[in-house]
């Protein structure tokens, strides 16, 4: 007879294929799982970095819109060839480009510079993709002067903005700043009824005894830099603010503002076509025509741009006339990644306005920005019915 109690003791357990066979599909298991979490970690990665590309890009947009909407604004002061209520001839119109690498002094700031400069508010040119890089006005030969764009990015632009700041000064500055004081007196204006000064406040509200409000000059360059900082090699938006340090008062070195910027194109609306067809003229004084219930002049324009946005470039500069009548900007902003995207080749290009940018046929991730931003400011100024 069996012992009922033989099978009890007998060992059990996997065989030696069994074994093997489950430890096979639990490798299986295990790949497939760390090769999910490797996907979805790279995912993560990717998407982190592309979202940070678009965030820095809109960054980039806001601060040029920011600014630009403010270009021409000098605290209720209307320059007399977009004041369409002066029936004579305007004596402000603007003959040469502002210097935007001479430093300020009393002596050095002639009337014409400062007529230049309220007169233009929105500057722009080129960095040439080749060659030898020349910035307008700039020679460091000279006394008092440099250039404030270091290492700019090559095949990208420049954008010059100037404007009074928003902001009042507190009590009668003296910090060595720039100001921007307009008169309001209207028995004893001088002319121009404005100064560009560091101290010495006299100018008055229409009451004649009310001292005016003092504002900073803000003119702003931006440009791209071919480095956010020691050397990194990362493209970055940057911007040389007018102030003052070490005593010398002037555009100072760039600060970053947004890295992987890697391409800037400005172009402008002119409003050049006049009412009746012809080219804006300046020089003359408001014509207002003939013309049964006419109410826009007829030797000014209208606050519009015509016909396509112009770019500045070192072959075809922007004339004094262009800027003087710009009304609008139109900014293209390519930004880049910060790092390289593995197994990614960028092969698009890139349309920023009449230029092109890439292919690049690298590793880097891209996207394009542009948008139009109206000078409030200058074109409002033109605006009839």
């Amino acid at each position: 007879m069996k012992n009922p109690f033989q099978s009890r003791n007998r060992s059990t357990g996997f065989t030696l294929v069994e074994l093997m066979v489950s430890i096979a599909l639990g490798l299986l298991v295990v790949l497939a799982l760390t090769t999910l979490l490797i996907n979805v970690s790279r995912n993560d990665t990717e998407m982190s970095k592309t979202s940070s590309m678009v965030e820095n890009g809109r960054f980039a947009m806001m601060l040029l819109k920011a600014d630009i909407e403010h270009a021409g604004y000098w605290a209720g002061f209307v320059p007399e060839f977009d004041d369409l209520s002066i029936a004579s001839a305007p004596t402000d119109v603007p003959t040469t480009l502002a210097d935007i690498c001479q430093n300020y002094s009393a002596a050095a700031w002639t009337a014409l510079d400062k007529k230049n400069i309220v007169g233009i508010p929105v500057q722009g040119f080129d960095i040439p993709a080749i060659g030898t890089i020349i910035t307008p006005n700039c020679d460091t030969s000279l006394t008092g002067a440099y250039n404030p764009i270091v290492s700019p990015q090559r095949g990208t632009d420049v954008l010059v903005v100037r404007h009074a700041d928003t902001g009042t000064a507190t009590g009668t500055p003296s910090d060595g700043n720039v100001y921007f004081q307009f008169d309001l007196c209207g028995p004893t204006r001088p002319s121009p009824p404005y100064v560009f000064a560091t101290s010495g406040w006299t100018k008055t509200k229409r009451d004649c005894s009310t001292i005016s409000e003092i504002r900073k000059l803000a003119s702003n360059i931006f440009y791209v830099r071919s480095y956010s900082g020691n050397g990194d090699g990362v493209p970055t938006l940057v911007r040389s603010n007018f102030g003052v340090a070490s005593s010398v008062v002037g555009h100072q070195p760039a600060d970053a503002l947004v890295e992987g910027i890697e391409g800037f194109r400005v172009e402008f609306g002119i409003d050049n076509v006049s009412k009746s067809g012809s080219n804006v003229s300046l020089t003359q004084a408001i014509n207002w025509g003939n013309t049964t219930n006419l109410t826009s002049p007829t030797n000014r324009g209208d606050g519009i741009a015509d016909g396509s946005y112009v770019r500045c470039t070192t072959a075809a500069p922007c004339t004094v006339a262009q800027l003087t009548n710009a009304v609008a900007v139109k900014i293209y902003v390519l930004a880049r990644n910060l790092t390289t995207s593995p197994g990614y080749v960028d092969t698009k290009t890139y349309t920023l306005g009449t230029t092109t940018m890439g292919p690049f046929n690298d590793n880097y991730k891209r996207h394009l920005f542009s948008q139009t931003i109206r000078l409030e400011n200058p074109s409002s100024r033109r605006e009839t019915q």
